[in-house]
């Protein structure tokens, strides 16, 4: 059994009506991945936005393994600290993990934010030394477009993402840049400027799928469904 955690800020967990691109991934692998597998994580629900509280299972199709380790304004920050239990708990083969833009729109800088990248995975590693790691690069969002700073700071850190992507990689437990997702549009792959509709989250899980055969061969190319 192969085990695959979502880790991520708001465009993974997702909001109430959603799909989110967790199911697109979970239904690529279904009928690409020749083996038994799973989504595995501590949470399962949406955010609610009325609400404003990660509380529903309003899923737009419920029938699948929904559990991730995500959260709405949540960022490397806050994820470095919560890993390696979460890792452990549910022992996590493959990390999926799409964060950052939310460190860099609020919390940190793009030094800052590449510090808890590295505080992110040693914590892991200390859950399971060969835990297979996919991190996708942060998509600039509608902000980055009037906001030069923001953008710099987001271009600054795909950097030192790369940079610490290739000092942190390791035969035993490999450390994966995804591409970002070709072609993706703000104006068409997003309901809000960030956040993905069903076109954004076909994208973002083929960036994760297509990454994962490359380089280790693992299930076929993304294609939707």
């Amino acid at each position: 059994m192969l085990r695959f955690m979502p880790v991520g800020d708001s465009m993974t967990i997702g909001s109430a009506g959603e799909h989110t691109w967790r199911y697109r991934m979970w239904q690529h692998l279904r009928d690409t991945y020749g083996g038994p597998f799973a989504l595995v994580g501590p949470r399962e629900t949406l955010y609610d936005k009325a609400m404003e509280a990660p509380s529903s299972y309003e899923y737009a199709d419920p029938d699948f393994p929904r559990a991730h380790l995500a959260g709405w304004g949540e960022g490397w920050q806050h994820m470095a600290p919560l890993i390696a239990d979460a890792v452990r708990a549910h022992r996590a083969d493959v990390l999926l993990v799409s964060l950052g833009l939310i460190d860099l729109g609020f919390y940190t800088n793009a030094g800052q934010t590449a510090e808890n990248v590295r505080a992110f995975v040693a914590e892991a590693r200390t859950a399971n030394p060969r835990v297979r790691i996919v991190v996708l690069p942060v998509i600039p969002n509608v902000r980055a477009t009037n906001d030069a700073p923001f953008a710099a700071q987001v271009t600054r850190f795909n950097e030192l993402l790369a940079k610490a992507v290739a000092d942190l990689d390791e035969p035993r437990s490999p450390l994966l840049l995804a591409s970002p997702p070709p072609a993706y549009a703000i104006d068409l792959d997003t309901y809000d400027g960030t956040h993905p509709n069903a076109s954004g989250e076909h994208k973002i899980a083929a960036a994760f799928a297509d990454a994962m055969h490359q380089a280790w061969d693992l299930g076929e190319p993304y294609t939707a469904v």
